[in-house]
């Protein structure tokens, strides 16, 4: 039997505003362990707290930026629950009125276009963290009360790859509009994946379960095939899902069963007494709208319009809005889109994830890149070449011009000096010239190499391939 998986998320993103959600203590990741706390954020008897007015501007902004209506009243709400990181013993969310509802994205996923609904996007305060040590717990408050969203999807999901998708394109839109910064290492941004499986043409989904606070978008994917084969292996042993919350272990590869799934009415929702509801104007709502940047979405179609870019380059150079700057201030004083597309999906990306190092902190220029790009395009140093210097670049911050001439790398296109090392390394081996001969074309790449290697990769490749080809014919 062939079966469907149905997956849905609660995506939470941690908004960047400078103080908590209810209190003026500092909203600040790193520091010393309850340092940023205050009666409020730890609940002391007799505390009230006091909505942080950015914290629902912020909320707004991403309702809008994903495609959401947003109601002129929304309001608070407590759900209860205990737990030692949550000083209340319950959290201010919200529940029947949301700040944002029915919004949708669209995902182009291997060239198919895929919808996905959000049923909603709500704030409420997070809460503390828990700190193992041996025998003990210990429990770190600084996180209590820093402003969250969620972002909760339909069950439109059907894969791995649709979920990276998503989870990508609300971390761009995030970044963009300036509510989060989106560091999955750092917990603001996490989801917990709602899913289950049924065979292909049923309607009604398959018992689901809940894998909690995956803290990677390559964890979440290599989650949700696992849960998938799990779920599929019980069934067709004939056995039953069990509705439950999970965790995902990265080190093992496997999901563990935490506690049984409780439903809304477990957490006993009822509104907060200590906080007034939400209205908001159609004007602040238009006004808010109207403060949004170009987003990834409309930003990506201009690319490939305006620059004739293909898809891929417009969906991956607009999934930063820092390589976008770049691309388009390159592209200002050097008008050769592929090109400068070229090198920041593949040289600048390679060098920044080998130097775990954030687009934001890209240390080369839109003058520089350009400049190099010059010298390439003007023959002044081969592509090859080019590469080394970008990397010179990205490591040292030295202009390409002053690389070039450090390292002795213009490119040098003497057909009688290339020629010269050309026949002698076809005299120097034999085997290779006889493989060519006897038809095996490839054999060419290996005196091209050898050719480069020698000049040290400053020879015209197009000068050397055709020397090449023509002393192989002759030999």
């Amino acid at each position: 039997m062939r079966y469907e998986t149905v997956i849905g998320l609660e995506v939470h993103v941690e908004m960047a505003t400078k103080t908590k959600i209810f209190c003026a203590c500092k909203n600040e990741f790193g520091s010393a362990p309850n340092t940023n706390v205050c009666p409020v954020c730890l609940s002391m008897p007799g505390t009230l707290p006091v909505l942080n007015e950015q914290a629902v501007e912020y909320g707004v902004r991403a309702g809008l930026a994903l495609n959401c209506e947003i109601p002129n009243f929304s309001k608070l709400d407590r759900k209860g629950y205990f737990y030692p990181d949550l000083a209340k013993a319950y959290q201010i969310s919200q529940f029947d009125y949301p700040l944002c509802s029915r919004g949708e994205v669209e995902l182009d996923v291997d060239g198919e276009k895929h919808k996905i609904g959000i049923t909603r996007i709500h704030i409420e305060e997070d809460a503390g963290k828990l700190v193992h040590e041996g025998s003990e717990s210990l429990v770190d408050y600084n996180r209590g009360g820093v402003p969250l969203m969620e972002i909760v999807t339909e069950p439109d999901f059907r894969n791995a790859a649709q979920v990276k998708a998503f989870l990508d394109a609300v971390r761009a839109n995030m970044e963009y509009i300036g509510v989060s910064d989106c560091k999955m290492e750092e917990g603001s941004m996490r989801c917990d994946i709602n899913i289950s499986v049924r065979p292909e043409g049923q309607k009604e989904y398959g018992t689901r379960s809940e894998l909690k606070n995956i803290n990677s978008i390559s964890a979440a994917q290599r989650a949700i095939e696992y849960e998938s084969r799990r779920h599929i292996e019980v069934i067709e042993d004939g056995g039953t899902i069990v509705q439950e919350t999970r965790r995902w272990d990265e080190s093992k590869g496997k999901t563990f069963s935490m506690r049984d799934k409780e439903e809304a009415h477990d957490y006993r929702y009822f509104p907060d007494p200590d906080l007034v509801p939400v209205y908001l104007t159609d004007e602040r709502i238009a006004g808010i709208k109207a403060s949004l940047p170009e987003l990834p979405a409309v930003k990506r179609e201009r690319y490939v319009a305006a620059f004739g870019l293909p898809e891929y380059d417009a969906g991956v150079l607009t999934m930063s809005k820092y390589t976008a700057k770049l691309f388009e201030d390159c592209v200002a004083i050097y008008p050769e889109a592929k090109a400068i597309s070229n090198y920041i999906m593949v040289e600048l990306a390679r060098l920044l994830k080998e130097n775990n190092m954030d687009a934001k902190d890209i240390p080369v220029s839109p003058q520089d890149l350009t400049d190099l790009l010059k010298l390439v395009g003007d023959g002044v140093i081969n592509s090859s070449v080019g590469k080394q210097v970008f990397e010179e670049m990205f490591k040292t911050g030295k202009k390409p011009a002053q690389i070039v001439e450090e390292k002795d790398l213009k490119q040098t296109d003497n057909a009688d000096e290339i020629l010269s090392i050309v026949q002698q390394i076809i005299n120097d081996n034999p085997k290779p010239v006889a493989d060519y001969k006897g038809g095996n074309a490839k054999a060419m790449t290996f005196f091209v190499g050898q050719a480069m290697k020698a000049t040290k990769g400053k020879a015209n490749p197009k000068t050397v391939n055709e020397l090449v080809k023509a002393e192989l014919d002759k030999a």
